[in-house]
């Protein structure tokens, strides 16, 4: 299986977001990417962030979600597409899945919202598998996938080979720019995303908006923990690798068994 990390840069008008999917998409598909997933909520972008918001509304998302639909069936590659999602009870993040055929096979909520986000999003309440190609995956948002490994671990005991993991970490105004993956000094995102493959036996895919000052890098991490390539930190652009779907045993998430934490009550 040939996967893909498509990292854009942030988008100042929502048809030169749509571009830089497109581009990314071809790119992709001409390097023989089955599917492709791209960052959290790009369209329109991440709200309570230092950057602007592009105006979003029912039309606007109808239309993103219908053009990216269009482009995964011309360029037959299946595609993880971060965006806001409307709904009655609020606006939430969310990642919709296209196969390679254009038909939108669902979406997968974030749940688990960072305290800052409270104030722009409602969170979502179910989580769901996904299948491309004979491949089974699940989806963990950001935070999610930071704070709250059990978003990955319920993936993974049902028979999730991989994690898609849109996010968004760093800043284009101001930082540190990031020279060394997984630094000892660096700070905890990209431990994490060892921590995520290894504590369930998967593959993790981390791909992040491309900042100036990224604080995590856009990659892929291998079952047992190693960063198998990511994208130089900053750099627009499109990872594409090979995972070995039989290297993804589950093993240790399929010895998961919460029967054993009842809770001790004493007579």
């Amino acid at each position: 299986m040939i996967v893909a990390l498509a990292s854009p840069c942030i988008a100042s008008a929502l048809d030169e977001g749509l571009g830089k999917i497109k581009r990314l998409l071809s790119e992709a598909s001409a390097q023989g990417a089955e599917i492709v997933c791209l960052p959290e909520a790009y369209l329109p972008g991440l709200r309570g962030q230092d950057f602007e918001v592009l105006p979003f509304d029912q039309t606007q998302q109808e239309r993103a979600l219908q053009t990216v639909a269009q482009w995964a069936r011309t360029y037959a590659v299946a595609t993880i597409l971060g965006m806001d999602r409307l709904t009655e009870a609020g606006r939430q993040i969310a990642a919709f899945v296209i196969d390679a055929r254009g038909h939108i096979q669902g979406y997968q909520t974030k749940n688990q919202l960072a305290p800052t986000e409270d104030q722009f999003y409602v969170p979502g309440n179910t989580r769901r598998l996904f299948e491309i190609n004979g491949m089974k995956f699940g989806v963990a948002i950001c935070h999610e996938g930071w704070r709250y490994p059990e978003t990955v671990r319920w993936a993974a005991v049902r028979g999730a080979k991989i994690v898609f993991h849109p996010h968004h970490t760093g800043s284009d105004q101001a930082g540190v720019r990031l020279t060394e993956w997984g630094s000892a000094s660096g700070l905890y995102y990209e431990k994490a995303m060892m921590m995520r493959s290894m504590e369930n036996t998967i593959y993790f895919a981390s791909v992040n908006y491309a900042l100036r000052f990224q604080e995590s890098a856009t990659c892929l991490i291998t079952p047992s923990g190693q960063c198998q390539a990511y994208l130089p930190y900053g750099q627009e652009g499109v990872l594409v690798q090979a995972i070995k779907v039989e290297e993804a045993t589950g093993l240790l998430a399929t010895r998961y068994a919460p029967e054993r934490y009842q809770e001790f009550r004493s007579e």
